[in-house]
């Protein structure tokens, strides 16, 4: 888990100006989150980015114009160290699958009604981890599956060139490697680092559990990101859950 600092500094982006007065005003009440900004589009939102940027953006998926997954690519390209979660009423498969391709750290529904878990979905990506909804993780699962044996090649073209949280580059050729090549592409640590991340487990847990420090955790995480032509942590875990 990365170190964070308070307050967590938050832009929201809904074409729906009732939603963003209600979590406004959620974040307001709490000390631990400021909010820089709002929009209600992609394009004001990259408009809005400027010197002082956001820790976290919470980010609708469909809006009129760039849609926030769009919106989303084109703001970790250019401010890779920035955190988004996605904020929607979708639940279809398709979003879910081209919000974490895009780099998305989270995947937050407008369904969820507890105050309590959307502040500590935003605490948790600020941190490094990845928010995704329980009920969600096997169609991603099978989507990941679907392109592990060649049933479906993933748009890589759309993911960003400089994904969240652990810094890598994808490779335009393909967003995951063949099981047989790529599995041996990895060193032993490497697969006992990425077996712990496929587990939910933070760079800090992992490196508690290996006894090795954070920035090693993190270096073991680029080389296997790059080796596995994967874009973020959450897509590694997905990849390594479909292998087994």
């Amino acid at each position: 888990m990365n170190e964070v600092t308070f307050p967590i500094r938050v832009m929201l982006v809904d074409d729906h100006h009732l939603f963003r007065e209600g979590v406004l005003s959620l974040l307001k009440r709490d000390e631990r989150f400021a909010v820089l900004s709002e929009a209600s589009n992609g394009e004001q939102a990259l408009e809005l980015l400027g010197e002082v940027l956001p820790d976290v953006i919470l980010m609708d998926v469909r809006m009129p114009g760039i849609s926030g997954i769009e919106a989303t690519r084109q703001i970790l390209k250019k401010h890779p160290a920035v955190k988004v979660v996605m904020i929607t009423a979708s639940e279809k498969d398709e979003d879910l699958f081209e919000a974490i391709k895009a780099g998305a750290q989270g995947y937050v529904l407008k369904a969820v009604t507890d105050s309590k878990q959307m502040r500590d979905a935003i605490l948790a990506v600020a941190a490094g981890e990845a928010i995704i909804p329980p009920a969600m993780v096997p169609r991603l699962l099978n989507e990941f599956a679907m392109i592990a044996d060649g049933r479906k090649t993933a748009d890589v073209d759309a993911a960003p060139e400089t994904p969240v949280d652990v810094g890598l580059v994808a490779e335009p050729e393909e967003t995951v490697a063949p099981e047989d090549d790529a599995i041996n592409l990895l060193t032993p640590r490497e697969r006992e680092v990425l077996e712990l991340v496929a587990e939910g487990l933070t760079n800090k847990e992992i490196g508690n559990r290996l006894t090795i420090s954070v920035n090693t955790v993190r270096s073991h995480l680029r080389f296997i990101l790059d080796k596995l032509h994967i874009n973020n942590r959450v897509q590694a875990a997905l990849w390594y859950q479909s292998q087994q």
